[in-house]
């Protein structure tokens, strides 16, 4: 039997964070999944999934655990595989930075029932002015009987300088 674990890691950034994590979980013979690792001011941070066989969880939760003599914090939570019923689809987000965007964008996602899978955002002058312009690509999944136009124009009616387009 396998179990799923979602770990979340966080440290200082330096050399060989990913080989430690990655060793520890090979070691108790893990399957290393879905990933996203980043470094984010001056921290390394990142989620994985992993599948190990049940009879080491206990082991490779106790292994990630000593990870923190080398300035490594790992989370771990149990999971479930599932899967997302609707269409799958990304979103390509972008307008002026402002505070509130992702929050405004979340919750016309939860309003329509949509599930975020997976968001990524990032600012970045905008070509030819010094204004900042906030980007986000979003995977979501939409419900069923939800259409993209009507998911377009929510987005769109947050503000009129965020432009929603999905991605092919």
């Amino acid at each position: 039997m396998t179990q799923h674990l979602v770990l979340t890691v966080i440290g200082d950034d330096r050399l060989g964070l990913v080989e430690a994590v990655s060793n520890v979980v090979a070691e108790h013979q893990g399957n290393w999944g879905e990933s996203r690792m980043a470094h984010l001011a001056d921290k390394f941070a990142g989620i994985v999934t992993v599948a190990v066989p049940k009879e080491n969880e206990e082991a490779l939760i106790s292994a990630l655990n000593n990870l923190s003599g080398m300035g490594l914090k790992v989370s771990v939570e149990r999971a479930q595989a599932r899967r997302h019923e609707g269409e799958t689809l990304v979103l390509s987000v972008m307008g002026n930075d402002r505070t509130g965007i992702v929050r405004q964008v979340s919750q016309v996602l939860n309003q329509l029932g949509a599930s975020v899978l997976d968001l990524s955002s990032f600012c970045e002058p905008a070509p030819m002015s010094s204004e900042m312009l906030f980007n986000a690509e979003i995977e979501i999944a939409l419900p069923q009987g939800t259409s993209l136009e009507t998911l377009e124009r929510a987005i769109e009616s947050i503000s009129s300088d965020l432009v929603v387009e999905v991605v092919e």
